[in-house]
């Protein structure tokens, strides 16, 4: 007895030495200091979606996913460029000074979208929602452009704070996001009151984070520094932002906002719609708890990187091999299991969703492992090249879901489309790659 439990404590001793050098060895790296900071804060923040996903399905019909998927499609291709892309570009000026008045440039844009769009909803909403066919959002299409003008400001809080490091408070603003989102629609499905419960989740979450980050930045004391003619120097001197990046992220973010708008338009239910939305919305969760926070701390290491190619070489490697890791597993059991996972976990009437889901495995493993360093095109100014690049995914995913419609099968659809994505990710890295290698001769 006595040398078992002599064996036992010498085990526990190993274990424990063991588990205190892999602490020591990646809190030692900044990198994944503040990766894990970030992705501690996406973890909770995404826990409480995932806890409730079930409940959500059986309060809310998945018509009621499909019209809220419409209504954030349209938000989204929306506020991708309502801050005219100048957002990104506050992680590149030297002084503090300058990244403020980018961000102020970001806001003023920001508010100017957002206005123009409400105009667009007042005059063109009844074409809109009929081509689309999305009349159910007749009332609430109006908050379209409010929602856009809280995510757009939301980005340009959230990259500020990036640039300052301040790693807790963007995880405690998402937390908090999470939690009001949540409540909200929670509550609304249990009183019965469609998806408007959704619409008002989402839009009443953006504005309590974003009231968290401002403080941050009114605390900073920068906001004095900002100057009209300050902010006309940058705006020309970050000007490829919106001449190239503007259009490349409207049409990506229109790539992935696609499938669910033609199948609304082609197929005309807003059930499939909502299949689609769910199958995507939980394969994205490895990105949402990984690749988000991977992708912050990315681009910062990577833009401080720019007269060292070799760390970014090593950085970018480095975090394709990580995300591969992590990633392989889970989206294999979807790809092999997804429709007796849905069913099983959102109840009977979500088995399509576990078909979509299937397809989609392999195309969003590929995108969890590159989306996050996607954000080098910025660094080595390859903001032309990934236009064009979009541009022919944008057509290739409109030709695929419609030779689905021709052949009357939206599986077949989605499956050219996978694959035309998959493609198109890998010529994007290929050409990343060969600008590193470039620098480094």
């Amino acid at each position: 007895m006595y040398l078992v439990g002599l064996h036992t404590k010498l085990n526990l001793t190993m274990f424990n030495n063991i588990l205190s050098k892999i602490k020591e060895r990646v809190l030692k790296n900044e990198f994944n200091r503040n990766v894990l900071i970030l992705f501690g804060g996406t973890v909770v923040a995404q826990i409480l979606p995932i806890v409730i996903s079930p409940i959500l399905t059986r309060l809310y019909s998945p018509e009621d996913f499909g019209a809220f998927a419409i209504f954030l499609s349209i938000v989204s291709i929306v506020s991708v460029i309502s801050c005219g892309r100048y957002e990104l570009a506050i992680m590149l000026p030297e002084k503090d000074e300058d990244a403020i008045n980018v961000a102020a440039l970001a806001f003023i844009i920001n508010t100017t979208v957002s206005l123009l769009f409400f105009f667009l909803i007042l005059i063109f909403k009844d074409p809109i929602l009929n081509l689309l066919k999305a009349d159910s959002l007749s009332f609430w299409i109006y908050l379209a452009p409010l929602t856009v003008f809280f995510m757009g400001l939301f980005n340009i809080l959230n990259y500020t704070n990036n640039r300052f490091k301040l790693y807790k408070d963007i995880s405690k603003a998402t937390i908090m996001k999470s939690i009001v989102n949540v409540s909200i629609q929670l509550l609304t499905g249990f009183l019965k009151e469609g998806f408007s419960g959704l619409i008002l989740g989402q839009l009443i979450a953006q504005i309590v984070a974003n009231k968290k980050l401002f403080y941050n930045i009114r605390h900073k004391g920068l906001l004095k520094d900002i100057k009209k003619d300050m902010i006309k120097v940058l705006a020309k001197k970050y000007s490829d932002f919106p001449k190239y990046s503007i259009i490349s992220a409207l049409l990506d973010t229109a790539s992935l906002q696609a499938p669910l708008l033609m199948i609304s338009m082609l197929f005309a239910s807003s059930t499939l719609v909502g299949y689609y939305s769910l199958a995507n919305r939980m394969l994205q969760l490895p990105s949402a708890f990984v690749g988000s926070s991977v992708a912050q701390i990315f681009y910062q290491k990577f833009s401080q990187f720019q007269e060292e190619p070799y760390k970014q070489k090593e950085l970018l490697y480095s975090t394709w091999k990580k995300l591969f890791i992590v990633g392989i597993i889970p989206f294999s059991i979807v790809f092999f299991f997804g429709e007796e996972i849905f069913s099983f976990i959102f109840g009977n009437n979500w088995s399509g969703a576990g078909e979509i889901a299937s397809i989609l495995s392999p195309f969003t493993l590929v995108m969890f492992i590159s989306s996050p360093t996607s954000t080098a095109y910025i660094v080595f100014g390859m903001q032309k090249k990934n236009l064009y690049l979009n541009i022919l995914l944008f057509v290739f995913i409109l030709l695929s879901l419609y030779i689905g419609y021709i052949v009357k099968s939206i599986y077949l659809g989605i499956l050219l489309m996978v694959i035309t994505q998959i493609v198109q990710i890998i010529i994007y890295n290929a050409y990343i790659n060969y600008k590193l290698k470039e620098k480094l001769q």
